[in-house]
């Protein structure tokens, strides 16, 4: 049952997506925040689909802890669901990803016009260099900057791999980094197209102020979202015990 039931969601999910994509292309001549509006939209249609053919619910909890403004969001990345889930909390998400997307036909004009940050994980020091500019100049307009540490899918329980870019923003930007904790990979896992019922629960955790020098920053960073992290997985593998076994 469950794998008919993540057929049908995954069948719904793309038909979705290219349905939107198509609706997006006139918002191109329009102002940036209509087509913020529409993205934003699109995603709650995602997690709406997922609730209803496979009950996958979702739990956001610590909103109030976002502070107002320009911040720099890191936050754990187990699935693609926070690719588009993290859209619907966040007033004017910027997200930091791999420059290759931008080329993809559709997905990557909506993506330049939104004005997301590429990062071309080939140029090396020149890379940081550019996203830094980029995120600089997206932070001064008030947006939240998120960034996957991490910087790929990690399955839950998996060995941390921290990059470097997200110490080296946090510097830059002098703003607040707000941490974020999550066990969506539990119930959307990478590389697989089942989906199985429970609540992804996602943590906003205590901001991190600006200031910190980078090796304290990062592994204050590090022990925040892996510590919640794990928290969130054993809630999860509880709410799995029994929908794995039908």
């Amino acid at each position: 049952m469950i794998a008919i039931r993540s057929l049908l969601f995954n069948l719904a999910f793309y038909l979705v997506l290219l349905v939107y994509l198509i609706v997006a292309m006139p918002t191109l001549l329009l102002p940036r925040r209509a087509l913020l509006r529409l993205v934003r939209n699109w995603s709650q249609v995602n997690l709406g689909l997922l609730r209803l053919i496979c009950g996958v619910k979702a739990e956001f909890r610590g909103l109030e802890k976002i502070p107002s403004g320009a911040v720099l969001v890191a936050s754990k990345h187990q699935s693609l669901w926070e690719t588009f889930a993290l859209i619907t909390i966040f007033d004017d998400p910027a997200y930091v990803l791999k420059r290759e997307l931008m080329w993809i036909p559709f997905f990557g004009w909506c993506a330049r016009k939104a004005e997301m940050i590429p990062v071309d994980r080939g140029a090396r020091s020149q890379a940081l260099t550019r996203m830094t500019e980029h995120a600089k100049v997206e932070a001064a307009r008030g947006r939240q900057i998120i960034i996957f540490p991490e910087g790929t899918r990690r399955a839950p329980g998996a060995e941390p791999k921290y990059k470097f870019g997200v110490a080296h923003l946090y510097s830059e930007l002098g703003v607040p980094c707000v941490p974020v904790a999550l066990n969506s990979g539990l119930f959307w896992p990478r590389r697989s197209f089942m989906r199985y019922p429970g609540i992804v629960r996602v943590e906003i955790l205590d901001p991190i102020a600006p200031g910190l020098d980078k090796p304290e920053f990062s592994a204050r960073l590090q022990d925040k979202i892996e510590a919640a992290t794990a928290r969130l997985v054993e809630e999860g593998r509880s709410d799995l015990a029994g929908p794995r076994s039908r």
